[in-house]
Parts: C-alpha cells; sequence; structure tokens
C-alpha cells in the first residue's frame, strides 16, 4: 500500500503515479491521545488499523489526480530523524578525493563516525520544496533510502529488525558544507525531504537491492543499488537502536552514495526508487 500525506494533513491511497483516492475519512478512527502526547507518530503507531480503515474507504472513493496536489511529508511527528554518514564506499572515495564535501574531516568508516541527527523542524514533503540557506556555501544534495520505523524498540537484534519497519520512501538528506557538526548544517528548514509517499514494509521484500537514481535539471548525478551500503537496512536498526530507543515514525535516512554535488536556487531535483516510485523537488 502507497499512503501519501497532502494539501495540509489529507491522506491519500495513491493508485499509480497519476491518482490517488482521499481517505482522510480514517483518520477518526485515530485513538484520543492525552496531554503528555507519547513519543512517535500517532498513525504510524496505528499503521495497521489505518490500513484496513483506507482499504475499506477506497473502494468508494474517486481519483484524484495527483498533478492537483501537493505532497506533503508522509511522516508527520517522528521524535528523530537519524542519518547514516559515509555509508557507501564510493560515496567514501568521492569524499576523500573533494575536500569540499569533508572540510579536512579524516574519512574513516560509518562505525567510527557514528550516526548523526537531523532537527525535526526539517522535514518536508517533496511538494513543499527546497528552501537554500546560507547560499555563499556549497549546499549539496544527497539521495538515500529512507526506513520508517513501525513500533517502539531498544537493541534491536539484526534477526528481528524487519519486524520493526512500517515502510520506505525517498529521502534527501541535504546539506550545508561547512566545518559545522552534521547535525547543524544538515537541519536547516527544508532540509530533511520525505516523499513521495510512504510505501509499507509489505510491498518490498528486498530493501537491500534497490536501484535509486537523482539528476538536477535533467542530468543524471546519483545512481546506485542499496545492495551497496556500507551497514544495510537492518544493521542500521541495530546500530541505531543501540543507542537510541526507536519509535513509530522514526526516519532513518540510510546514507547517500556518490555524485553528490551542489544545487542552487531556480535548481530542479527529480528522484526515483525502484518499488517506491519518483518525485520532484524545486530548489528555491
Amino acid at each position: 500500500m502507497k499512503i501519501c500525506r497532502y494539501n495540509d494533513d489529507r491522506i491519500g491511497l495513491v493508485l499509480d503515479a497519476e491518482r490517488l483516492i482521499d481517505v482522510s475519512d480514517a483518520l477518526d478512527t485515530l485513538p484520543d491521545i492525552k496531554w503528555p502526547a507519547p513519543l512517535g507518530d500517532h498513525f504510524i503507531a496505528n499503521l495497521e488499523t489505518m490500513c484496513s480503515k483506507i482499504e475499506v474507504l477506497s473502494k468508494s472513493g474517486k481519483p484524484i489526480p495527483l498533478a492537483d496536489v501537493t505532497l506533503n511529508s508522509p511522516v508527520a511527528n517522528p521524535s528523530k530523524i537519524m542519518g547514516a554518514p559515509i555509508n557507501y564506499q564510493k560515496h567514501i572515495e568521492e569524499s576523500e578525493a573533494d575536500d569540499g564535501i569533508v572540510s579536512s574531516r579524516p574519512i574513516s568508516h560509518i562505525s567510527d563516525w557514528g550516526m548523526f541527527l537531523k532537527a525535526n523542524s526539517a522535514l518536508v514533503g517533496c511538494g513543499d520544496g527546497i528552501k537554500l540557506r546560507f547560499t555563499d556555501n556549497r549546499n549539496d544534495h544527497e539521495m538515500e533510502l529512507a526506513v520508517i520505523i513501525g513500533k517502539k524498540g531498544s537493541n534491536i537484534p539484526i534477526s528481528e529488525a524487519k519486524e520493526f519497519i512500517a515502510g520506505y520512501a525517498i529521502g534527501l538528506d541535504m546539506t550545508t558544507r561547512g566545518k559545522e557538526l552534521q547535525s547543524f548544517r544538515k537541519s536547516a528548514d527544508t532540509y530533511a525531504v520525505l516523499g513521495p509517499w510512504l510505501v509499507t514494509a509489505d510491498e518490498i521484500v528486498e530493501p537491500n537491492n534497490l536501484n535509486l537514481e537523482l539528476s538536477v535539471n535533467g542530468n543524471i548525478r546519483q545512481k546506485s543499488n542499496t545492495s551497496e551500503l556500507v551497514y544495510n537496512v537492518e544493521k542500521l536498526i541495530q546500530y541505531t537502536s543501540e543507542r537510541y530507543t526507536l519509535y513509530p515514525g522514526d526516519i532513518i535516512m540510510t546514507g547517500t552514495p556518490d555524485g553528490v554535488g551542489p544545487v542552487e536556487p531556480g535548481d530542479i531535483i527529480d528522484c526515483s526508487l525502484e518499488n517506491v516510485g519518483s518525485m520532484t523537488v524545486k530548489i528555491s
């Protein structure tokens, strides 16, 4: 099932690359919550119930052209967005060759660097676009597979990791280059793009073998496969949950392949991820 959030908190079931059905009435079945709200995304925490209701509503819904809506982030309230640095070998190699990427920081291995956090306030959907900050500096695109966590867990073994996945999406981990810590440089508003929708975990049997591609203004820059991840999806969940308790809706950006590069206002980024979909993101 492909579930999108659009036009400021409407919910849609995506039929294909051109159409959706509005199933926003499914939100009426969400349990009431009281303050203080539990950590995590309320919709994702109740995803199984939501999917059952969505399926019923979709049978009587009228298709809406996707071209007529603005796609927001399919996850509204993650407790955290986690990024995996230097997690493709060819990206490690290009970082060693281009100091503009790393600003003299020694390159080693993800096990030395650990994960980094992006501010939740950076999260947007592909239809919201990216508003560049600090344009005197280099601002790069970094496309990746995004994993959305489905239930609470800590110290998750690799053998059980897939049980904690709600779904997948395309992630754009936008970054301003410089000497500041990654969490600061990568957390500007709009610098965490998630979209175009959430694909439920049952639709992707093997997340570690997906083709991905990014182009800027029609020119291909990134093209790879998630089979080339240094730490694959299950390892990232195990590694990350050693430090953090994971909650429903938490997002793991699994890392970017080689081909990262700068963008400027007016550029258009197109991303495609096998078995997930495609999205277009405008830069301003």
